[in-house]
């Protein structure tokens, strides 16, 4: 299994430049609301027509713009659930999951009993969509994806229309329905879970142009490029000046690391997550910010410290810096006034 992709087209507002290349892993497409996600898939299904490039799935040339190759939808074997599931509101379930099957009426009643039974849609055969929940609605939108055996699944933000507690149900649910396909699956996403959860690799997606393909969890352990590590949910990010191959002072923080490793000399940013902060007992050891904490955010299971160098003369917005930390660890701390952070050397992303 294999998809190769690499098109243009002028947009209204940016240029949608895109390349990427699957290898039968689930790929995740991830980028800001706007960015041009949708329309990559668009392109890929036959819906939208890119200006210029190549679509090639599996050997079978799709568009190509050089040759006018430029195969209709119908044509592609691709299947899309589309973010509001597009489910047809004047059929029953099985008439929507059924639509345009090929076969006997025997044959195609098999295929879709078979489907209704693993999608567990059994006794919701007679339904029409308006009297379905939000997450059957997305269960027989999959199956009816799903039933055609297409080459390539693509689903456009599935999750994005439910509430917080459905999703997590239904993430899960998802995950063991995808099993029984056996294609290449395309998700588009701006959440970082989902893209976390759901898939192998990923291409970020930023103002119409592909960024970064690679790995998803080296991406969120080494995101590279500061743009990168924003979508991936690193809330601390500061300029900073590399002095010497092992030391860099970070700006808005105003502190100066000494690290074992060295640094890159074109090195622009320096970013920590939220939880990778370590405490410590004092400031006596390298790296340590003594926090001047600003405000307390209380979560469900966690604490938002909200703080800056104690020792900085510095002004402005950008000097905050932003600890999470499970509510039982705070709750441990005799002397919350003066606290020490200690920022390890493995928990620093370094970011162009």
């Amino acid at each position: 299994m294999s998809l190769f992709v690499d098109i243009r087209k002028k947009l209204k507002g940016f240029s949608l430049n895109v390349s990427f290349e699957t290898n039968g892993d689930y790929l995740g497409v991830l980028g800001s609301s706007g960015s041009g996600k949708s329309m990559t898939l668009k392109c890929i299904a036959g819906i939208e027509t890119p200006d210029e490039g190549l679509i090639i799935l599996n050997g079978k040339v799709l568009f190509d713009s050089k040759k006018k190759i430029n195969l209709k939808p119908q044509e592609r074997n691709i299947g899309y659930l589309f973010q509001n599931y597009a489910l047809f509101p004047n059929m029953t379930v099985e008439k929507n999951i059924g639509i345009g099957l090929k076969g006997s009426k025997y044959e195609k009643n098999r295929k879709i009993n078979e489907i209704i039974e693993a999608f567990h849609l059994q006794g919701l055969e007679k339904k029409y969509p308006r009297q379905l929940s939000g997450g059957q609605q997305q269960r027989v939108a999959l199956a009816r994806c799903i039933i055609y055996k297409p080459d390539v699944l693509m689903l456009d933000e599935p999750f994005s229309a439910l509430d917080t507690y459905l999703k997590e149900k239904l993430q899960t649910e998802v995950l063991e329905l995808l099993r029984l396909y056996k294609g290449e699956v395309l998700m588009v996403t701006h959440s970082r879970d989902e893209a976390y959860r759901f898939c192998e690799n990923i291409v970020v997606i930023e103002k119409g142009s592909s960024i970064l393909i690679g790995n998803t969890k080296e991406t969120f352990k080494n995101p590279k490029l500061k743009k990168v590590a924003i979508l991936t949910g690193c809330k601390n990010i500061s300029k900073c000046r590399v002095i010497s191959k092992n030391k860099v002072y970070i700006l808005d923080w105003d502190i100066t690391l000494e690290l074992e490793k060295e640094i890159e000399e074109d090195i622009k940013y320096i970013g920590i997550r939220a939880h990778n902060f370590e405490i410590v007992k004092n400031g006596d050891e390298q790296n340590i910010i003594e926090c001047k904490i600003n405000k307390i955010v209380e979560d469900v299971f966690e604490y938002n410290i909200i703080f800056e160098n104690k020792s900085s003369k510095l002004q402005g917005e950008n000097k905050t810096i932003l600890y999470k930390v499970k509510k039982d660890e705070w709750n441990k701390i005799d002397n919350k006034e003066n606290l020490y952070l200690k920022i390890s050397e493995d928990k620093l992303l370094f970011l162009k």
